[in-house]
């Protein structure tokens, strides 16, 4: 029996770890997250985005996520990541998804809040983990230079007006690759988690220093995400085999790529185990 997601947060959050949470874009790179997961005898949180879905399809997507689980023998969960409507969270609930994400971060905080408690409240019947994300993490293509970084005060609000499970802050991170080395604020995530009890995530996991993720763990992170730096290690490795290859047989051609991911997230789970 799968422990609820929502519970084993909760255990890491208490042992000041945290869970890593990776996205997958086809079976190579799944299997490269879930033989690096079984190396480290570690869970895994898998994230599904919709363009992921509406690229393999919600069912197939969702029973490759599971049949891998089960087959390479890894604790882990299937996670919605950035929902941006309740249908398509709805439709993951339904679908046996173990946990979605409604993402209304761009949203004036009333509408966020009235939204998010919608999901909660459709979500609790079938014992699914819920998180939510407040403040401004820049989405890929959108300006790193805007900030308007989580406080306490709206954190402590958003939490007890939702009854959300987990909460994704905004604390100096952006999706995909960094310009500069981010500088995280550790001070106010300290503060958030003082503000609320709930178990707190990382966005934008890609790119930050392996130094200042395990500082943001032991400050109250409890899920670190991590998916642009899977999508470019596994083509960067990719346009580098077939530069100077005449190779057709893909069965040979991508499983340096698959070995690239999973070097990668070993890594990564190094960091937050």
């Amino acid at each position: 029996m799968r422990t609820p997601l929502q519970h084993k947060l909760k255990e890491v959050q208490q042992q000041k770890r945290a869970l890593l949470a990776t996205n997958y874009y086809n079976f190579e790179t799944l299997k490269g997250v879930l033989t690096a997961a079984k190396s480290a005898n570690s869970p895994i949180i898998l994230q599904l985005t919709e363009s992921s879905i509406k690229y393999m399809g919600l069912e197939n997507a969702l029973e490759m996520g599971r049949t891998g689980l089960d087959y390479f023998g890894v604790e882990g969960w299937i996670h919605l990541d950035h929902g941006g409507s309740t249908a398509l969270v709805k439709q993951c609930i339904k679908a046996g998804f173990d946990s979605v994400m409604f993402d209304g971060s761009e949203l004036p905080l009333e509408e966020n809040i009235r939204l998010t408690r919608e999901v909660v409240q459709m979500a609790q019947s079938f014992n699914i983990n819920v998180e939510a994300e407040l403040g401004y993490v820049a989405k890929l293509g959108q300006s790193t230079e805007k900030t308007e970084y989580t406080t306490p005060e709206d954190a402590a609000l958003f939490v007890n007006e939702t009854g959300v499970n987990a909460l994704a802050v905004a604390i100096g991170t952006a999706h995909g690759f960094y310009k500069k080395e981010p500088k995280l604020d550790f001070e106010r995530l300290q503060e958030i988690a003082a503000a609320t009890d709930v178990p707190l995530v990382l966005h934008g996991g890609s790119g930050v220093p392996a130094e200042s993720v395990k500082k943001a763990v032991k400050a109250g992170i409890c899920k670190v995400n991590v998916a642009t730096e899977i999508k470019n290690i596994f083509m960067k490795t990719l346009q580098q085999l077939l530069k100077d290859n005449s190779e057709i047989d893909l069965r040979k051609v991508f499983p340096p790529a698959t070995e690239a991911v999973k070097q990668l997230v070993e890594s990564k789970l190094e960091i937050v185990i």
